[in-house]
């Protein structure tokens, strides 16, 4: 009953957004984009008149500094002179602990992926597969590193793409869950992803594979739901800190059976969450 009192959940069968607003859009320059996002924000908050001189310039000296460190991590493993591509990962890879193929350098290996683990802190786009080839480090194989040399080489294409904060955005949290039922090949587990909108703002969001093995991909979703149930505490609370409070916290979920076991709290507590 503790979850109740201080949390009102409210769940929603609304598709998410389908694109994030990057720094730079497929179709239009640096300087038209930063103006679309602009007017957004006056929108919403008439009071906010425009993004200041120097806001742009902080947003242009860390995009600078991003694609800078991917320059000198893909000159560092080698792959400076590669061939670029729009796809983080190839669908026709499936990754296993006991590949037949040869094993490689492990100390690079993990390199790599400490590199691209450093990148996810604003690159949500690459944490379900950098978390994926993360789970051989202790012995990789060929085709796990031609995995992580893609997601390089995607990065090197889509170098322009990053999140977007404007200021003036309003309060309001949304937090997206879903799950990929069995996608582990090895042990068959799921994973799940939760992300944390304030606003238009993307605050928080990770891609972990459950503990449990699920059944169904109604139990599968139960369990992404309840860690989002746990982020929207997490933001509540932390928003008190700074003298907000949220009546209420929607949870976007796509799975109906998850949808109705989660309105009953003691569905829940049954499924360990």
């Amino acid at each position: 009953m503790k979850v109740e009192e201080s949390l009102n959940v409210t769940f929603d069968e609304s598709p998410p957004p389908t694109k994030l607003s990057p720094l730079v859009d497929d179709d239009v320059g640096e300087e038209e984009a930063i103006r679309k996002n602009t007017k957004i924000v006056n929108t919403n908050n008439e009071e906010d008149e425009s993004i200041e001189v120097d806001e742009i310039i902080n947003i242009k000296e860390s995009k600078n500094i991003h694609n800078q460190y991917i320059k000198e991590k893909l000159k560092e493993f080698g792959l400076e002179d590669s061939k670029p591509t729009k796809m983080r990962m190839s669908m026709e890879i499936k990754l296993t602990k006991d590949d037949e193929s040869d094993s490689v350098d492990s100390f690079k290996y993990r390199g790599m992926i400490g590199s691209l683990l450093y990148l996810t802190a604003s690159r949500l786009d690459i944490m379900f597969s950098v978390c994926l080839c993360a789970r051989f480090q202790e012995n990789p194989k060929t085709t796990h590193l031609e995995a992580v040399k893609r997601i390089f080489r995607y990065i090197r294409e889509t170098s322009h793409l990053g999140l977007w904060y404007p200021k003036g955005t309003g309060i309001k949290t949304i937090v997206y869950a879903d799950s990929n039922h069995t996608g582990d090949q090895i042990d068959r587990k799921s994973t799940s992803d939760v992300y944390t909108f304030m606003g238009c703002c993307l605050t928080s969001w990770f891609a972990k594979k459950q503990t449990v093995l699920a059944v169904s991909t109604t139990k599968a979703e139960c369990i992404s739901v309840g860690k989002a149930c746990q982020r929207a505490l997490w933001m509540k609370q932390a928003l008190i800190d700074y003298g907000i409070r949220l009546d209420d916290v929607l949870i976007l979920c796509d799975n109906k059976g998850a949808i109705n076991l989660c309105k009953n709290l003691y569905n829940i507590l049954e499924l360990n969450i």
